[in-house]
């Protein structure tokens, strides 16, 4: 950097002013610093400006995905309220089936009893009428036999021709009158013979058609039963002793009595559609008390409004969480998953304020960390009824709810019940 002048010329004088290397050198540098700073800050601004429009649209990424799984969430609960609607409509046309049924059986059993009357009356009269025709047979024989007899004694008794001519008259007549009678019972016998084919066809038709509605009952009740079984078993309970349980409870038994069909041993006659009617109606009664139980147990969520499972059931930091934990806003309606009896509500260490319901067959359910608490101990509830709202009571670092599922004082996963009431409710 060679030593430069630099000239400032007014209009009276001249000066200039010498630049030494030195002084180059700490305005280069100066220079370069500026520029650099300039560069930094751009740069700085620029990825800000960057990095606001990718938090935008994350922001709106993830805004779009929350709609996307509400709208799912609403398809699937539509779906299942119309999988429900099925279930009812297909045990309601099973009912009407097994009553139409019923009615075709009564029916159809009262007019084979009814053929059966008439064929055995139209086989006495056969019967009768073959004898009357065997014995005029026998007086035509013993007529014949006497007339040869007297043919032969002509000589001891002389008969008169016209008694002659009246006894072979009287003889035609008979002849003729059984004729006509056995004329009248083949007619009668072929008309039954025909009547019994018809019977026959119709019974079989008749045969068919309960196979087709056997079929389509059954395969109505096996439809609807088999979401109620698979419910239980996923919820891990004793599902032959809750029924029992709900049939203790739901015994009444009455009404008038009827007799029994006895066969010719003397045994009660049962058939193959009688045992048929029986079964599917012991399915059905098992399916009512599958109802019953379920009204019963907490099959339901918490929540109804949109919330975030924050942490689930199961070992967490080296402790058991025996619950699962639903985060939303504070105020958020909490509502009971099952009908029962609040055995507390208050204060609870750890829970904060904390709703305890007991429910039917040994199961129970508890409600932590609320803002407000809206039922009483020994009180009623019903399913989805309001009972408290959403708070951070307690042990807490948010607002939340702590929901938990007990059976028999055994903590269990609360989304099992949860997932277990997709298939049913």
């Amino acid at each position: 950097m060679p030593e430069q002048r630099l000239f400032l010329k007014s209009n009276s004088t001249t000066r200039f002013v010498r630049l030494g290397p030195m002084t180059q050198a700490v305005m280069l540098t100066g220079t370069a610093l500026v520029f650099g700073w300039s560069i930094v800050v751009s740069s700085i601004l620029l990825s800000d400006v960057i990095s606001a429009g990718s938090s935008e649209e994350q922001v709106a990424r993830v805004q779009a995905a929350f709609e996307e799984r509400l709208d799912s969430l609403s398809r699937e609960r539509d779906a299942r309220a119309n999988e429900a609607t099925a279930a009812q409509a297909r045990f309601s046309l099973a009912l009407q089936q097994v009553s139409l049924m019923q009615s075709t059986l009564l029916s159809s059993e009262e007019r084979r009893r009814e053929l059966e009357t008439g064929i055995e009356v139209i086989q006495a009269t056969l019967r009768r009428t073959m004898q009357e025709r065997d014995a005029a047979a026998a007086d035509v024989a013993l007529l014949t036999a006497e007339m040869n007899g007297q043919a032969d004694t002509a000589t001891q008794q002389v008969v008169a021709p016209e008694d002659v001519a009246a006894t072979l008259d009287i003889i035609a007549a008979a002849l003729a009158q059984s004729a006509a009678q056995r004329d009248k019972a083949a007619a009668a016998a072929s008309a039954a013979e025909s009547e019994l084919a018809e019977m026959q066809l119709e019974q079989r038709l008749l045969d068919q058609r309960n196979d087709e509605i056997f079929a389509t009952i059954e395969a109505a009740v096996s439809v609807s039963v088999e979401p109620l079984d698979k419910m239980f078993r996923a919820v891990g309970m004793d599902a032959d002793a809750i029924l029992e349980t709900v049939r203790q409870g739901y015994s009444g038994t009455g009404g008038p009595l009827l007799p029994v069909a006895m066969s010719a041993s003397g045994e009660p006659e049962y058939s193959a559609d009688l045992a048929r009617a029986t079964g599917i109606l012991d399915t059905l009664d098992r399916l009512n008390l599958y109802r019953i139980a379920a009204q019963t147990l907490p099959l339901d969520t918490p929540v109804k409004a949109a919330y975030r499972l924050s942490s689930p059931f199961g070992r967490r930091w080296g402790t058991m969480h025996e619950g699962q934990d639903m985060a939303g806003p504070s105020g958020t309606p909490i509502y009971a998953t099952g009908e029962g009896v609040v055995t507390h509500a208050g204060w609870q260490s750890g829970y904060g304020n904390m709703i305890e319901i007991r429910h039917a067959h040994g199961t129970v359910t508890r409600y932590g960390h609320l803002s407000k608490v809206r039922v009483s101990v020994g009180q009623k509830v019903s399913r989805a009824e309001r009972i408290g709202d959403m708070g951070s009571t307690g042990r807490s670092t948010g607002p939340h709810l702590h929901y938990e599922v007990r059976v028999n004082g055994k903590p269990v996963n609360p989304m099992t019940f949860i997932r277990a009431a997709s298939n049913v409710f």
